[in-house]
């Protein structure tokens, strides 16, 4: 992948790859605590500069629901939407709706030629749905921190 993208192939790269492959929807922590398992001294900069390799390649995406950190995924290319619960924050990806890409038409483009729609559905999900209302609500807790 990282070839096919005129990327050169190093350690921390591939590292980075493994980490958002095995963990969509991650943040930096997190996917920095993955590589670091692996590679144990690489620095915090490191996965920045990889992570903004590799979405600038195409080879990851970046998304930032509102209230959340940036979380990166390797799913591209396919103009997918997502689906973030209010209470815990688990995020899970939603096929496109209607249509090719762009899925939605805009009323007014503006003159932009459209590539890309993003949307992202809110909601409660089946296990917030079905627990206790006061122990479900983190504050603290950030779209990203809990997978499907």
């Amino acid at each position: 992948m990282l070839r096919e993208a005129d990327l050169r192939v190093t350690r921390p790269r591939t590292a980075v790859l493994s980490a958002v492959h095995a963990h969509p929807h991650a943040g930096t922590d997190s996917i920095l605590e993955a590589v670091r398992e692996r590679l144990p001294k690489v620095s915090h900069q490191a996965v920045y500069d990889v992570l903004r390799a590799l979405t600038g390649a195409g080879l990851l995406r970046r998304i930032q629901p509102m209230g959340s950190v940036a979380l990166y995924e390797a799913r591209v290319g396919d103009n997918h939407h997502h689906v973030v619960c209010r209470s815990c924050g688990v995020i899970a990806d939603v096929d496109c709706a209607v249509g090719a890409a762009p899925c939605l038409n805009a009323s007014d483009g503006h003159g932009f030629a459209i590539d890309e729609a993003e949307v992202i559905y809110w909601g409660t999900c089946p296990a917030c749905s079905t627990s206790d209302p006061e122990q479900r609500t983190d504050p603290e807790r950030t779209p990203g921190d809990r997978q499907p």
